[in-house]
């Protein structure tokens, strides 16, 4: 499989990463990390089984608008910033659109455990607290730096896997319902069947530190949207 993919909609091209499958820990320990909160453990080992790409950055305001022809965000003046107030029901309407345009692979939501594997570099992951670095500054728009708005997305620098903003600017949509985490070994986790709330990952311009952690977690009811809200795509080819 090739590294990284792009595609083109209307004029907009958008790439992803390869995230080559692994085995991770997933959580953080509140005994020992001081800055966790319970529904972050307990710590356990996931594998993730199958590759897949997922994309460098946040959905933009251009290629949201590119799909659907319409742009729901608060922040307007710059397409290259993320598309936000979209609920997770409007991500579920913008990637059956999306499928229908590019045909030869599936697009999706990532699961919370692909999300933080490829957040934390996957196979390639030195261990930060944030998506790429030690020093938030590096990596996020968050409450310390980001004038109480969002950014274009791709400013910081990106983690080892060459993705952008997963700490801080916004927070991105999971596919799962919210849960509580096992306490043994899973592969492949996918959360529950059904739910109140849907997963996001990530913080946002307006979070604090500890909200930007790689472990940090967040619910809100699928319909609901909020200047912070936008998702990052999975992509599956036919033949993978």
């Amino acid at each position: 499989m090739q590294d990284r993919l792009t595609f083109t909609v209307s004029g907009v091209s958008f790439s992803l990463r390869l995230v080559t499958h692994g085995t991770f820990l997933m959580g953080a320990d509140p005994s020992t990390d001081p800055d966790a909160d319970e529904d972050e453990s307990p710590v356990h080992s996931v594998t993730i089984s199958r590759d897949y790409y997922l994309a460098e950055t946040p959905v933009t305001q251009a290629l949201y608008m590119a799909v659907m022809g319409s742009n729901p965000s608060y922040f307007m003046g710059d397409t290259s910033r993320p598309v936000e107030q979209v609920s997770w029901n409007d991500c579920q309407a913008f990637i059956k659109k999306l499928n229908s345009i590019i045909t030869d692979g599936s697009f999706s939501l990532p699961t919370e455990a692909e999300w933080e594997f490829a957040a934390r570099g996957g196979n390639l992951s030195k261990g930060y607290k944030y998506a790429g670095s030690d020093d938030i500054d590096d990596v996020a728009w968050y409450d310390g730096n980001s004038d109480d708005q969002t950014h274009p997305v791709s400013e910081n620098a990106p983690n080892e896997l060459g993705l952008y903003d997963m700490s801080g600017n916004v927070w991105e949509w999971c596919a799962d319902w919210d849960c509580n985490y096992p306490s043994s070994s899973v592969t492949d986790p996918v959360g529950p069947d059904s739910g109140l709330k849907r997963v996001l990952r990530g913080g946002g311009y307006y979070g604090s530190p500890r909200d930007c952690r790689l472990s940090y977690r967040f619910w809100f009811n699928p319909d609901f949207s909020f200047d912070n809200s936008c998702f990052r795509l999975l992509f599956r080819p036919s033949n993978s």
